[in-house]
């Protein structure tokens, strides 16, 4: 996964909806004043979204784009996951070994980003989120060696004085 300059703005975008939820929908112009982008580029992300259930447009005077769910209800890894959706591309290259390593590596990198934004609502990111912290234990082996070679003090050698 990846989070491109449009997914980003999908993020904002969605998180000004959340913001906003309680005084109704929102015009898309309004967005894309706010974001600074234009009102096509916003219009293309939103189309992404509707489709993807993620926002639902209100014609008529008021009319614009609100959530389709709850904020709590939406990651922002779904956001970005529909907002930066290509089209399947066809890569026809030779597969090497390195290749394969690499493409592994990128796949799993992918994955952790995808959990820890899977791990952030709209909700808790309008809450002020924080990045959870793990904690680590340390282990009965690292604390049998730290055990058996405390830390020592150490002192300037007898050698060595300074002049007077």
């Amino acid at each position: 996964m990846k989070l491109s300059t449009q997914g980003q703005h999908a993020i904002m975008a969605m998180l000004t909806l959340a913001i906003h939820d309680d005084t109704g929908a929102m015009r898309l112009g309004d967005i894309a004043t706010q974001q600074g982008i234009s009102l096509s580029y916003l219009e293309q992300i939103f189309a992404r979204l509707r489709n993807g259930g993620l926002v639902e447009g209100i014609r008529g005077p008021g009319g614009g784009y609100r959530l389709a769910r709850p904020a709590e209800e939406i990651s922002l890894a779904e956001i970005a996951t529909v907002a930066e959706q290509e089209p399947e591309q066809d890569t026809d290259t030779v597969s090497t070994p390195q290749r394969e390593l690499v493409a592994r590596m990128w796949e799993d990198l992918s994955q952790q980003f995808y959990q820890f934004l899977d791990g952030i609502s709209l909700d808790s990111l309008m809450e002020g989120h924080k990045i959870p912290r793990k904690a680590y234990k340390m282990s009965e082996t690292a604390s049998m060696i730290a055990r058996m070679f405390p830390a020592r003090l150490t002192f300037p050698s007898m050698g060595q004085h300074a002049a007077l």
